[in-house]
Formats: C-alpha cells, sequence, structure tokens
C-alpha cells in the first residue's frame, strides 16, 4: 500500500517539477524540457498531458505555456505540502 503511494508522490512530484519549468521558461518545447530536466521526452510528454488536462499548462505554437491556476498552485504549493507532512507525522507510530 505505501509504496503505490510512494510512487504516486514520486510523480506528482514529477509533474510539479514540469509546471515549475513550464512557467520560468515559457514557451517550451518537449526536447527543451527534457534537456532541461535531465528526464526522458516521454516522461516529459506525459507529465504535460497530465498538466493540460488538469488546466495547469496550455500548449501553443511556440511550446507549453503556464495559465492562472499554475500561479495558483504555486502560491500554495508550500502550506500544502506542510499539511500533507503535518497529516503524514500523525499517522507515524509512536
Amino acid at each position: 500500500m505505501l509504496k503505490k503511494m510512494k510512487d504516486e508522490i514520486e510523480l506528482l512530484s514529477r509533474h510539479i517539477e514540469v509546471a515549475r519549468a513550464v512557467a520560468d521558461h515559457q514557451p517550451i518545447g518537449i526536447m527543451k524540457l527534457s534537456e532541461l530536466l535531465a528526464l526522458p521526452s516521454h516522461r516529459i510528454r506525459y507529465s504535460l498531458h497530465v498538466l493540460e488536462q488538469l488546466g495547469y499548462i496550455r500548449a501553443s505554437a511556440e511550446g507549453a505555456v503556464a495559465t492562472a491556476l499554475t500561479e495558483e498552485l504555486f502560491a500554495h504549493l508550500n502550506q500544502d505540502l506542510d499539511d500533507l507532512i503535518n497529516l503524514l507525522e500523525r499517522m507515524k507510530c509512536n
């Protein structure tokens, strides 16, 4: 059960990393993101697809660009992650 959760968190981490790179370097294409993040293009493509489906990025002729939703994500990211960390800390055995 925890292995699956860890895998999902690692995937989420990659999506956030891709979203951050898009926001910082927009517009940006798959190959440039792959080079910038040192990740295979198929992983970048999948993350871009997920982020686009969720409304965090949109495709343009020049490459991926961030949306206002991405700004909102990063504005609250640290607090949201702290909340998750606190929840996980409460789950630990004493």
